[in-house]
């Protein structure tokens, strides 16, 4: 069975930082692009970071120099780097596991809000 359990959300302050993780089981992790969406209130989930099975790594525009993406295969885990976060980053976090299209997982999702 397949799971991916993000943790790490919370409330944080303007300027704040949080570092969030995604545990996956049951998947071949290091073959498996990963990625970062989020989804606030009334808005499509968008895309935040992602990173290859080769560690190359991409960012969303509003989230370049602030957000960082990191992998550790050997505990088949990604990791998201938040700094200096905006109450405009408060969102539900999701992480992905990918191969192309198809296979794709999604975990169930973790809160962050920014707000002083």
């Amino acid at each position: 069975q397949v799971q991916l359990v993000e943790s790490g959300g919370g409330l944080v302050q303007p300027g704040g930082s949080l570092r969030l993780s995604c545990a996956t089981s049951g998947i071949t992790f290091s073959i498996y692009a990963m990625g970062w969406y989020r989804q606030a209130p009334g808005k499509q989930r968008e895309l935040v970071a992602d990173i290859t099975s080769g560690d190359r790594s991409s960012y969303a525009d509003s989230v370049k120099g602030r957000f960082t993406i990191s992998r550790d295969n050997s505990k088949r885990t990604v990791y998201l780097e938040m700094n200096s976060l905006k109450p405009e980053d408060t969102a539900i976090y999701y992480c992905k596991a990918n191969i192309g299209t198809f296979p794709q997982y999604w975990g169930q999702g973790t809160q962050v809000t920014v707000s002083s």
